[in-house]
């Protein structure tokens, strides 16, 4: 006679159902510019709405400035940002100064607003070594091309503030193909660990170049990959600035206050290529998913919003256009005086003391940029 089958007293995969459902997505301001979840509006005055509008309006024109300058041939690389202003600049908005932004290299707008002079950001584009001698004082490092590699470096970060019991934390942001990275597991794992008071920001754009989101993972969301590591994790609607505010104030409070470190996901989107480098999205998006998410625009319904306040109107909006225009001109300008990096330079920029078989090249070319 077979034995009977005997039955589980415990249920795996409900378990993880369970935990998938709780992972709801935060919003505050939906597509229309309304209030759908007043207990979550971020304290926020109108002039500090304002900035954030304002903020975001002139990355906009940047990252349209910067594909122009890109296809002229006056910058090297870029990764475009358009569709991702909330995600990107309403995050920042809600840290302070003394904070640390370990940036991707999508992430160039937080570094600007964060104190990186914009001729600085033209010349790091270009390769240019003086693009990344940092001020003192601006708390950034620079924009990390490794995928994930500045997940494990905010966390090395947010430890050292820690241990100095200094009330600042270290944020960074990925995509949502840097999560598939094992340095993301390694970063936010040892952050947990030892409590460190990092943010970790995967802006899920749905897209690793031309790989969709839903081969990165099997998770019904990026932002339950924080269940792994032992911390709090946060899905947010990306394209709202007021949400992606809130979330990130509170992340910040509860890091300096000695709750450690939070993973957050924001869903947004890109409008343009992954990079200028020759990516064609057309080739793996359709037309009607473009669409559709260009109905989620972060400007427009922000626009709408505080149009509906009575804080912000179409003469305002021109006059941050033209000074965004008259800053990227004079910055662009500032850039191209700057002297061209020489083959000496970029050796003698390598190590304090030169190894012999670099002395060698280094007289090498000396000889040849004397002539």
């Amino acid at each position: 006679m077979a034995s009977k089958t005997k039955k589980a007293q415990f249920d795996a995969v409900k378990t993880l159902e369970n935990i998938e459902n709780q992972f709801t997505m935060v919003q505050v301001l939906n597509e229309k510019g309304e209030i759908v979840n007043g207990a979550s509006v971020p304290e926020l005055s109108d002039e500090q709405l304002e900035e954030l509008m304002r903020r975001m309006v002139y990355t906009r024109i940047l990252d349209q400035r910067s594909i122009s300058l890109n296809r002229q041939g006056r910058l090297g690389f870029y990764a475009p940002t358009a569709g991702q202003e909330a995600s990107q600049i309403a995050s920042h908005f809600a840290l302070e100064e003394e904070d640390f932004v370990l940036p991707g290299y999508r992430d160039v707008p937080q570094i600007v607003w964060h104190g990186l002079p914009l001729y600085q950001a033209f010349l790091w584009s270009r390769g240019h070594f003086k693009g990344m001698q940092i001020p003192e004082g601006v708390n950034i490092t620079p924009p990390q091309i490794i995928i994930g590699a500045q997940i494990i470096q905010a966390t090395g970060v947010a430890l050292g503030f820690k241990k100095r019991d200094k009330k600042a934390v270290a944020i960074t942001y990925t995509g949502d193909g840097g999560s598939s990275q094992g340095d993301f597991y390694e970063g936010i794992n040892f952050a947990g660990a030892f409590g460190a008071p990092a943010i970790f920001i995967v802006q899920n754009n749905q897209f690793a170049i031309s790989t969709p989101r839903e081969l990165q993972t099997a998770g019904a969301t990026i932002a339950q990959k924080a269940v792994s590591a032992g911390i709090p994790g946060v899905l947010v609607d990306g394209m709202d600035p007021l949400a992606v505010y809130a979330v990130v104030k509170e992340a910040r409070e509860r890091a300096i206050n000695g709750g450690g470190p939070t993973l957050i996901e924001t869903m947004c989107y890109r409008y343009g290529p992954h990079t200028m480098a020759g990516d064609d999205p057309t080739r793996y998006r359709t037309s009607d998913e473009d669409n559709e998410w260009e109905k989620k625009d972060p400007l427009v319904r922000f626009r709408t919003y505080l149009e509906g306040k009575g804080i912000w109107n179409e003469d305002k909006e021109n006059a941050v256009i033209e000074q965004a225009k008259e800053d990227i001109q004079k910055a662009i300008k500032e850039a191209d005086a700057t002297p061209k990096q020489k083959v000496t330079d970029l050796i003698s920029n390598m190590f304090e003391k030169l190894p012999v078989n670099l002395e060698e090249q280094y007289e090498i070319y000396k000889e040849k940029e004397s002539k």
